[in-house]
């Protein structure tokens, strides 16, 4: 199995605040991967420097195989990473099937052409019709999106996401904020959406991360104290000391 992201001795520092000290993680293609930790462990940083918000203080970020340390976010974008952020981000004004289509725009070659009826590209709109049925919201595709509930505007987000054609995809605590029918809603649509993706996943709901994910890497204080398959991650010491608690029994 190939290797989707790796990341290299990565430290960020922010001043004098070291951050993210050391890190080394590799995620294999097809995996479903959940980064947990306490609050101020370096998660948002970490997923900052992956998707080139932030560059790194020192270290490597590969991508594929390919070195991306330096790139500029919308190229990582367009070599098939895309993210969800921890705060939502849609276009409130515009309907939910609009939000979806401009997600995708740039992916099927129609870029800066200013002069085509968007309503008239029938891949782009059939696409999108798609994409809103892979996430259960055909019947609100008219609606303004600023409307729609936190968890339905959560589940657009994930649709955007997944709209332009990544192959690797970083959710930032998808089921934040909702109730246990939510929760599980969402979870299966994750399911669902990432099956024969990359999936990288901020989460700090433990009934989602030990059903969702391969493999756990547990972060604490920018450092990787434990990274393996739920089942190790769950009997770990140093993990319950330093987080999960009595949460995992």
């Amino acid at each position: 199995m190939s290797t989707a992201i790796e990341l290299i001795d990565l430290y960020k520092s922010f001043g004098s605040t070291e951050i993210i000290r050391g890190v080394n993680l590799a995620v294999e293609q097809g995996e479903r991967h959940a980064i947990i930790g306490p609050n101020g462990a370096g998660k948002s940083t970490l997923y900052n420097l992956i998707t080139a918000k932030y560059l790194p203080t020192a270290g490597r970020i590969r991508l594929r195989g390919e070195d991306v340390t330096g790139c500029p976010p919308y190229e990582i974008n367009r070599m098939g990473l895309a993210r969800s952020f921890q705060v939502t981000n849609i276009f409130p004004r515009m309907s939910v099937f609009e939000n979806v289509r401009c997600g995708m725009l740039w992916a099927m070659n129609y870029r800066y052409s200013f002069w085509r009826d968007v309503d008239e590209l029938d891949d782009v709109n059939a696409r999108s019709r798609q994409v809103l049925e892979d996430i259960g919201m055909t019947s609100r595709a008219d609606v303004p999106a600023g409307v729609l509930s936190y968890a339905e505007q959560r589940a657009l987000e994930i649709g955007i996401t997944i709209a332009g054609g990544a192959d690797i995809v970083l959710l930032d605590e998808p089921t934040a904020g909702m109730n246990r029918s939510e929760t599980d809603h969402t979870v299966e649509l994750v399911r669902r959406i990432t099956e024969n993706k990359t999936l990288i996943m901020v989460e700090h709901d433990m009934s989602v991360v030990f059903g969702l994910a391969d493999r756990i890497t547990v972060l604490v204080y920018g450092e990787v104290i434990a990274s393996g398959p739920p089942n190790e991650i769950r009997g770990n010491p140093a993990v319950r000391e330093a987080y999960l608690g009595e949460e995992v029994d």
